[in-house]
């Protein structure tokens, strides 16, 4: 295959430099390779001039030239002048599917035309789509930095995570905790553990961080897992007594369980944000929040479940009943 020449749009100084020069006789040719384009450009450029009232202005082709690439292709066109395309995802949005989610399954629904995700976030981010960001999961319009992680304390008796066994067919788990905020003065805390192979979230809101609070839990969370990926948290002194063997990311490395800390993220921006005192949310809540997420189609997965992956890994039994709007019926 012929490899495609590299191209550049002509700048105002590339257009007064046309202008003098071919007003001095230079040709086509030796003037693309002044200004390092390929002569057609050039030829382009003066063709749009007819030849009997032919006067080439440097000014007069840039304000025509900027003219046309702020109508040439607004951001979001694509979409908006595709009626049944721009039904199809509105419709999924207050499904809450997400802009990734919707360009996924496309080809597999047998959508056409199809677009991909950045063309969703385009339209949605333009005036046409900004009504209909309020079904994204951050309601927002434009991208948010994270701040970085402070570094977590190190507890005794830890197995670094460099000592994780590669043994194929085990079941590998990363785990960890979200707390409410300072000022509630409230104690509750969220726990989610996610599988590493199929992303199936489990967890549960507990009272506290206490040995009779975090042990049920966390063998409850992991009672079908051989290992699990840990923090630094004093929360997880106790890890001895989670009946499944436990690994420590390095401090301050929350890197290094990206599954669970992109779950925690999902859960914050989907439904409990922070600042969210968790003595307001019932832990049959939080259980249709998981239930949720594991019926979602991630792009990791092949755009398939958490259930569908985990039930053919034989992680679990069955797919739940429990239909997706109902799961998020109470948001």
């Amino acid at each position: 295959m012929k490899k495609r020449e590299k191209f550049r749009h002509l700048t105002q100084k590339d257009r007064d430099r046309i202008h003098a020069l071919y007003g001095h006789g230079h040709s086509q040719v030796d003037i693309g390779k002044v200004l390092g384009v390929n002569k057609g450009t050039i030829s382009r450029e003066l063709r749009r001039y007819g030849k009997k009232t032919w006067r080439y202005s440097a000014t007069v082709a840039q304000k025509d030239a900027e003219r046309k690439r702020a109508h040439s292709k607004r951001p979001g066109m694509k979409i908006q002048t595709r009626k049944r395309l721009r039904q199809f995802i509105i419709k999924e949005l207050k499904r809450l599917r997400s802009p990734d989610e919707i360009a996924g399954r496309m080809k597999r629904d047998g959508v056409s035309p199809r677009v991909g995700t950045a063309a969703i976030y385009k339209w949605l981010y333009s005036e046409e789509g900004k009504p209909y960001c309020k079904y994204l999961c951050t309601r927002r319009t434009r991208k948010k930095r994270q701040a970085r992680a402070t570094k977590k304390i190190l507890i005794p008796d830890r197995v670094s995570l460099e000592k994780l066994p590669t043994t194929t067919g085990l079941v590998h788990t990363e785990g960890d905790l979200f707390v409410s905020p300072t000022k509630s003065h409230s104690t509750m805390c969220g726990l989610l553990v996610v599988e590493k192979e199929s992303l199936l979230f489990t967890g549960e809101i507990i009272p506290n961080k206490k040995q009779r609070s975090i042990v049920p839990a966390m063998r409850a969370a992991t009672k079908d897992a051989d290992t699990c990926t840990l923090d630094n948290g004093i929360e997880n002194i106790h890890h001895k007594d989670f009946d499944v063997d436990a690994y420590f990311c390095d401090p301050g490395t929350p890197t290094q369980k990206p599954r669970v800390e992109g779950g925690i993220g999902l859960v914050r921006r989907w439904f409990i944000p922070k600042g969210t005192n968790l003595a307001d949310i019932p832990d049959d809540t939080y259980q249709s929040q998981l239930h949720y997420f594991n019926h979602k189609h991630r792009k990791s997965l092949g755009y398939q479940s958490a259930y569908e992956v985990a039930r053919e890994a034989g992680i679990i039994d069955r797919i739940p009943r429990k239909s997706l709007l109902e799961a998020v019926a109470f948001r």
